[in-house]
């Protein structure tokens, strides 16, 4: 069944691990975080929330709409008076017109189906020039072969029910480029993105990960049996000598698109 991001049982699911170098650069590198507002829509466990802060940000707003990842990522973040918490809905946003410099909405979109609404709030509450980030996976990204470094690609080859299910629910980019501009967002940009996802000492590592579905609610429509197939079908695909490391990587698609 899918994954339920009320459950408690699921509060640390998305705290265990940092942003990459990568993902800190690649926006260091188009944009200025240093001393800005910011907001982390459908922040989860708050690993990106602290990816602004380490960027600069000098506030960030996390809002989701699971208390239970609220609390999770408050616990990730420990006490600090630049982070605040909000339960709400990414398309009715509990935060005032004009208020942020930059939005960020990541691995948010593709649990929507109309783009506009959810656009349309982050354009309401950004200053006049701010500017919103958005990341998620593309069809064509999640279809990506199986290997070393892309170990999803293997969730999808073993099983190509979770296939048809991943690329159900992602937006092609052109449909989320044209949802932008039809929410009021200009110059819009649209860029590629390998980041490492984490570092596995040994496959064995990855393995155990692996069956403990962390951070991948796409392994929750696998059965506990069905896990254990894919976690032999993904040991017998691995060009490794079991020593390891195993650097796992993801394909994203990143917007940038000014208010």
């Amino acid at each position: 069944m899918p994954m339920n991001f009320h459950d408690p049982k699921n509060q640390v699911s998305y705290t265990t691990r940092t942003a990459d170098e990568s993902w800190l650069q690649l926006i260091s590198e188009h944009l200025n975080v240093k001393g800005k507002l910011a907001a982390d829509i459908g922040c989860g466990g708050g690993i990106y929330t602290e990816a602004l802060l380490t960027l600069g940000a000098n506030h960030v707003t996390s809002v989701d709409f699971s208390a239970e990842m609220l609390q999770g990522a408050a616990n990730h973040l420990g006490e600090t008076d630049r982070v605040s918490f909000a339960q709400g809905d990414a398309c009715q946003l509990p935060l005032p017109a004009e208020h942020v410099d930059i939005v960020l909405e990541r691995a948010l979109i593709h649990h929507l189906q109309d783009l506009r609404p959810c656009f349309t709030e982050a354009r309401r509450i950004l200053k006049p020039g701010g500017m919103l980030i958005v990341q998620d996976r593309t069809p064509a990204d999640s279809l990506q072969p199986g290997s070393n470094t892309n170990v999803r690609g293997f969730f999808f080859e073993k099983f190509p029910r979770l296939a048809e299910i991943e690329t159900s629910r992602r937006h092609h980019a052109e449909n989320v480029t044209t949802a932008l501009r039809e929410s009021g967002f200009r110059q819009i940009r649209e860029l590629k993105l390998w980041e490492t996802r984490a570092i596995f000492a040994t496959p064995g590592t990855l393995y155990g990960d692996l069956r403990r579905r962390t951070g991948r609610s796409i392994l929750h429509e696998l059965s506990d049996a069905e896990l254990e197939e894919l976690v032999t079908y993904i040991a017998g695909k691995m060009n490794s000598d079991g020593s390891g490391p195993i650097i796992e990587k993801d394909p994203w698609t990143i917007w940038l698109a000014q208010a």
